[in-house]
């Protein structure tokens, strides 16, 4: 291996575990208001709704704003568009923790999802200038692994840390200790040069064009349905854990810790597979599919055995279900990447991250009616695993080849 190629391969390197580690910093941000909602409640005398507000608030800024930050991911630099996000996402994390009144805390946390909506556009645009694709199942996995470890991490120690020192310099800390990240973002992400940007790079693709792919479609319904069960599991387990399944609320914390736990190590060991299994001689369009269309598929089987199960057997079956869940975000992204390729990389990922969070949306109000109407879970179970079964045929059968769309181009005196 020549000189560059040794020096292009380490960049992307450090580049893939930057990426992580914001992805990771970026889940811990996002979910510790759940965290503090207990002491925040009490403190501030909230309704129970003004803390609903807050909770769903996150998801109003980051869906509205994904299909944006996917443009500018596009049209500018994603290293400078990455570093202002991550400012933004931290300063408002930093901020929250010296505020006494509803109305700044929704701010805060408006302005959280809008700095959080630059990520995942601004890491598909990365992966396809530095990583080919043989090695992007593992890169996506590096990423899934952070959004599996930031919950675990946040509710472990972001809980006991609360517990000791309070919700406040918590947040404070959180936030600007996380900026640190910005320091080797700088040092080690290249700028992008104009004489290394391609013409499709620079021109763009309509909106339109991208609307009529058939796989455009199908990469949403998959990151839908597995969007699904994530959100199931991030908002309602915990209370089904304990409340229909009676585990104490010390076991409970352990067993949902586990289960990101899981999640992270699935993403990790699938990714790992499907770039050593295409670089034996399959193709991405065989495993990529078949990785995430299977991995979608069982995790909303096993989490329907969970609900059937007895305690010891559902336990298994929820941790197995979280491994396929990492199965699947192992390659949901990388899909999307070569498809989409350098030209519509940002703007398909801000789309279909758009659509795909629209879950975290339906899933929790779902849930909750279906709760309150029956008194049990079961047929919230039945939803999700239907839901995840219709994400896995998405990618058998609604995704075409896993291969970079030939875009048509733009004509150049109508700008990017």
């Amino acid at each position: 291996m020549d000189n560059a190629s040794s020096s292009s391969s380490h960049t992307g390197r450090r580049i893939v575990a930057l990426l992580a580690l914001a992805a990771l910093i970026n889940y811990i941000d996002r979910g510790n208001l759940s965290i503090a909602s207990s002491l925040l409640k009490d403190e501030l005398k909230l309704s129970a709704s003004q803390l609903g507000i807050l909770l769903s608030s996150f998801f109003w800024t980051y869906s509205l704003f994904l299909p944006v930050s996917g443009w500018l991911a596009d049209r500018f630099d994603a290293k400078w568009v990455m570093a202002f996000g991550f400012f933004l996402w931290s300063g408002a994390t930093a901020v929250t923790g010296g505020l006494h009144a509803f109305g700044a805390l929704l701010a805060a946390r408006l302005i959280l999802g809008m700095g959080e909506s630059v990520a995942y556009p601004c890491y598909a645009r990365t992966l396809v200038r530095h990583v080919p694709e043989v090695g992007r199942g593992f890169a996506n996995a590096l990423i899934a692994a952070g959004v599996g470890c930031g919950p675990a991490l946040g509710t472990v120690f972001g809980g006991t840390l609360m517990a000791r020192y309070g919700w406040r310099p918590f947040f404070i800390v959180l936030g600007l200790v996380s900026m640190a990240w910005l320091i080797p973002w700088f040092a080690w992400m290249p700028l992008k040069k104009a004489a290394t940007v391609s013409p499709v790079e620079k021109g763009g693709a309509w909106f339109l064009e991208l609307l009529k792919q058939r796989s455009v479609w199908g990469t949403c319904g998959g990151l839908f349905g597995a969007n699904y069960v994530l959100y199931f599991e991030i908002t309602w387990l915990p209370y089904y854990l304990e409340r229909e399944r009676h585990f104490a609320v010390g076991t409970m914390v352990k067993i949902v810790g586990l289960g990101y736990l899981c999640y992270s190590a699935g993403a990790a060991m699938f990714g790992w597979i499907s770039d050593r299994w295409i670089a034996a001689g399959g193709t991405p369009t065989l495993v990529r599919k078949s990785i995430a269309g299977v991995g979608a598929g069982s995790a909303g089987l096993l989490l329907l055995g969970c609900a059937l199960a007895g305690p010891t057997i559902s336990v298994i079956l929820l941790l197995l279900a979280f491994v396929t869940g990492g199965m699947c975000g192992s390659n949901i992204w990388a899909i999307t990447q070569t498809l989409a390729g350098p030209r519509m990389a940002g703007r398909w990922t801000g789309f279909q991250n758009f659509l795909g969070n629209l879950a975290g949306i339906i899933a929790p109000a779902v849930t909750g009616f279906v709760v309150d109407f029956s008194g049990r879970f079961f047929m919230a179970f039945v939803i999700m695993a239907i839901v995840a079964l219709l994400a896995a045929l998405s990618y058998f059968f609604v995704i075409g080849p896993v291969k970079e769309i030939a875009w048509h181009e733009r004509p150049a005196s109508e700008g990017a």
